[in-house]
């Protein structure tokens, strides 16, 4: 007889904007014995509300044993746009007989109708199965939580707790009432919760969190106990601190260290983190951003970067934001995982690096660096990445590396690794120290878990990188390189290079790291695919050893073996072979040196070599060969060196989109300084096809309207046009974004003036070009107009005069020539900031007086770039704009 289970299913909601879902939940556990059945999902034990964004719900479901669980089927029936779901992930739990389960099904997608493949139900399949003694050294906890007499009424916020402990972390253990309706957290309460954990060990700390919901005013938390029920150990948290956005502090998140008898209360930090927005077009994000630090002790939980230490907009190009995090002592930082929302091509950020710090008065600090894309489209194609640590640096250079070199003193270097077997012989590794000027290799024999070298690596300039290589001979046991601390006796310089990697037997190893300098940014690892190219000719091909140097304008890459130890690489006719290599960047490549040796005295006929680099700018180089490489002797190589023939250059790669656009954006324009009787302000966006109509400026304020633009192809520029009279002053900028409704792509825009409309305000116009990722926007250029009037009787006008200037990047849209002299046989200059209009084709002229008198007779019209004299544009009219003579038109089109 089959026993009947109850299968605790943890249903995860994704973190996406939009996630959640208020449609109803149907699930089937599918397992090696059938089904469940359709289920509802119909009460979590764990939220009054089901399905929000971010949010873990529980539900139990009672079912005849179904075996091992397979596939579940999860479904909704929401239908029509915003009643979609993205679901993250399902974890089901159960216990049968004396074994526990935890089986995981991955998800990570929308069951929507309106977006990914617009299907609403999904089968998800096992990822993996975890057998656990959860359930027999579970912990059951109670938690009082007492809220302080002037802490506000609490409004709907989710509030949660995080137990860490020597064995690991809780999940994130809801705090909500116990029974529906029932308020927590109420000025000077004291409430408490049940919650479960697995096994956690000693407790070492705990972290709470509110959600930064709408109209939550905070909450003053006074202090945390926690009794846990079977060994009744206690725990009390003496926290008296505020959580909330509008005070000092800005904290949603707070950590607290256990006090007991037994281990010593660790530190709290307000660690410093600092992160380096990369200097390429479209590198800046106006998503928000989070940032998790991991450390040897434990992880700081997922933190919004809220308030930047820096002055300016967050994250902006070629800037460095600081924020405070603060969180009980990680002991030493391994990693971080850094993400932010943005969704769509060009909503993401270029970083270069993460740097962290203790405190604002720390004087080293940690290094993660990535010099790549966080972009739904770009590089990784992803918004998150975890960042290994490469090491600490100090945060002030005692003096400039240059001069440390010239200074006396030694060079101290202490290595650690894990321990090794007495039995075996010592490991010996080659410690290659990389300078501006040459370089210096340094054998280590390997004894234990610590080491030093001394030496002054004289002669070598600045060091910039260091290389460790096994040599190519068989190690008789694995050893992992820690770290490799150097410190300068004379200049007091001093780096830590985390290089945490394995030198395994029957395995060639070559590792490099940059060196570590205040105040540097330090030169990034970069994978490098070497494609060999064996000639299509009659006995081209070849079996040996080879190996080969990358040579370029920094460095070198060392020698890098493409046959494993002890055995020999078969390269065949007409076939190429890819081998990667990881290197400190090299710069330019110029030169790779080849060599080879054959046993059997084969020649290898080698056609070229092709390098391609998969930092910016994704480059390709070819190295050209065409020629037999001999082997004379058993015992020596023979090296060729081959020049560099040529080097392409390909454009950063953009992922396809999913959707087509149909012309829709969200625009957001945040301005200040703006005049209280402001004209209406137009809009017009150019594209590659045409340009949208005219279309009102809803608001300066940052708040998002929509703006239509129709089929116009990729958008180059947006102008902005004042309806009235000239303004007193200019409107000082700050933002413009676009973000595509169907595409998810989002669009900034550059110019290098200050204000809209000029700083005095006397103009009708502004334009700002737009930014993609790695791609420069049109330039700004100022453009000389001079208006040559007839020499005939009465040819002069008072009247004010407008030209549109057109070329192949669009219009100029219509601007009022300031000269006011358009006298008779005078020449009338006037000067037109515009985005580039490419080559130009015609101008529109026209004036709007009517009457005797105000005719005008137009000579010519000359347009060049101001400074550019050689390179103008001449538009002959000759004719009137004359309401009274001729053909009576006040407007005239000059090509």
């Amino acid at each position: 007889l089959l026993l009947v289970l109850v299968y605790e299913v943890h249903v995860y909601t994704g973190a996406e904007l939009g996630a959640e879902t208020d449609s109803n939940v149907y699930i089937n556990l599918i397992g090696t014995r059938g089904d469940a059945g359709k289920r509802k999902l119909h009460r979590s034990k764990n939220n009054n509300v089901k399905f929000q964004r971010g949010q873990m719900d529980i539900f139990c479901i009672k079912a005849v044993s179904l075996g091992d669980l397979e596939k579940v089927l999860i479904s909704h029936d929401g239908a029509g746009p915003g009643n979609g779901w993205f679901l993250d992930k399902i974890v089901i739990k159960h216990k049968e007989g004396e074994e526990a389960q935890e089986v995981v099904f991955p998800c990570n997608r929308w069951l929507d109708e309106c977006q990914d493949d617009g299907k609403t139900e999904r089968e998800l399949t096992a990822n993996g199965k975890y057998f656990m003694s959860l359930f027999y050294s579970a912990q059951r906890w109670r938690v009082q939580v007492k809220t302080d007499g002037d802490s506000p009424e609490p409004r709907e916020c989710k509030r949660t707790l995080v137990i860490y402990g020597s064995k690991g972390k809780s999940d994130e253990l809801l705090l909500s009432p116990q029974t529906p309706g029932y308020v927590c957290f109420l000025p000077r309460a004291t409430d408490e919760f049940i919650v479960e954990t697995g096994d956690l060990g000693d407790i070492y700390k705990i972290r709470v969190s509110c959600d930064d919901m709408p109209g939550f005013e905070g909450w003053h938390l006074k202090s945390f106990h926690l009794e846990e029920l079977h060994t009744k150990q206690e725990l009390n948290f003496d926290c008296n601190c505020w959580l909330t956005l509008n005070r000092e502090d800005k904290e949603l998140v707070k950590e607290f260290a256990a006090v007991t008898k037994d281990q010593k209360t660790l530190p709290v930090h307000k660690y410093v983190v600092s992160v380096h927005t990369g200097d390429r077009w479209g590198a800046e994000t106006f998503a928000n951003v989070y940032i998790t630090l991991y450390g040897k002790r434990g992880d700081t939980g997922v933190r919004k970067l809220h308030t930047s230490l820096t002055k300016g907009r967050k994250f902006q190009r070629n800037k460095v934001d600081s924020f405070l995090v603060e969180a009980v002592s990680l002991s030493h930082l391994q990693k971080v995982v850094i993400g932010h929302d943005g969704e769509g091509y060009g909503a993401g950020m270029y970083l270069k690096m993460v740097t962290v710090k203790e405190s604002q008065d720390s004087d080293k600090e940690s290094v993660f660096p990535l010099w790549n894309w966080l972009d739904t489209h770009l590089g990784l194609c992803e918004t998150v990445c975890e960042i290994v640590t490469i090491g600490r640096r100090l945060t002030l250079s005692p003096k400039l590396p240059e001069i440390n070199m010239k200074s006396s003193g030694l060079w101290i270097m202490d290595v650690t690794g894990s321990d090794l077997s007495n039995e075996e012989d010592p490991i010996c590794l080659s410690f290659i120290f990389y300078g501006n000027l040459s370089y210096k290799k340094l054998p280590l024999q390997v004894t234990g878990k610590a080491m030093q070298i001394k030496d002054e690596l004289a002669d070598i300039g600045s060091i910039y990188k260091v290389q460790v290589t096994s040599p190519h001979s068989e190690l008789k046991q694995p050893w992992h390189l820690d770290l490799l601390h150097m410190k300068h006796t004379g200049t007091k310089e001093e780096m830590y290079l985390a290089f945490d990697c394995w030198f395994n037997p029957k395995e060639d190893k070559c590792v490099e790291l940059p060196a570590l300098y205040a105040d540097q940014e330090p030169l990034p690892v970069v994978e490098y695919a070497i494609h060999l190219h064996t000639g299509d000719l009659k006995k081209a091909g070849a079996t040996g050893e080879a190996y080969l140097c990358i040579q370029g304008e920094k460095s070198y890459s060392g020698k890098r073996w493409l046959n494993a130890k002890k055995s020999l690489i078969t390269l065949a006719r007409g076939q190429v072979d890819i081998f990667k290599i990881k290197s400190v960047y090299l710069g330019k490549l110029n030169q790779v040196l080849v060599g080879f040796k054959s046993l059997k005295k084969d020649k290898w006929f080698l056609e070229k070599i092709v390098i391609k680099e998969d930092f910016y700018p994704f480059s390709s180089h070819v190295f050209v060969h065409n020629d037999w490489i001999n082997k004379h002797s058993k015992k020596d190589f023979v090296e060729v060196a081959i020049p560099l023939k040529e080097t392409s250059v390909t454009s950063l790669l953009v992922k396809n989109f999913d959707m087509k656009s149909r012309g829709r954006w969200q625009i957001w324009v945040h301005c200040t300084q703006v005049p209280e009787n402001v004209p209406d302000i137009q809009v017009v966006a150019f594209g590659r096809k045409g340009k949208s109509p005219a279309q009102k400026v809803q608001n300066l304020s940052d708040n998002p309207f929509l703006l239509t633009v129709g089929d116009i192809g990729d958008i180059t520029k947006l102008s902005f046009m004042l309806s009235g009279p000239s303004l007193k002053r200019g409107i000082k900028f700050h933002k413009l974004q676009l973000k595509d409704l169907d595409t998810k792509q989002e669009l900034g825009f550059h110019t290098e003036a200050p204000c809209l409309f000029g700083e005095d305000g006397s103009e009708a116009v502004a334009e700002l070009a737009a930014v993609r990722p790695d791609k420069p926007p049109l330039r700004e250029v100022l453009y000389s107009i001079s208006v040559h009037t007839g020499t005939l009787p009465a040819s002069g006008t008072d009247a004010s005069v407008f030209i549109t200037v057109f070329g192949e990047q669009g219009d100029s849209c219509k601007r009022r020539l300031r000269h006011s002299n358009f006298e008779r046989g005078q020449v009338s200059i006037s000067e037109m900031r515009a985005v580039d209009l490419g080559q130009l084709s015609k101008v529109l002229v026209e004036h709007h007086n009517v009457g005797y008198g105000a005719g005008w007779y137009l000579d010519q019209i000359i347009i060049h770039e101001s400074g550019k004299i050689d390179d103008q544009y001449v538009f002959l009219c000759q004719q009137w704009l004359d309401s009274g003579v001729g053909d009576a038109q006040l407007k005239r089109t000059l090509k």
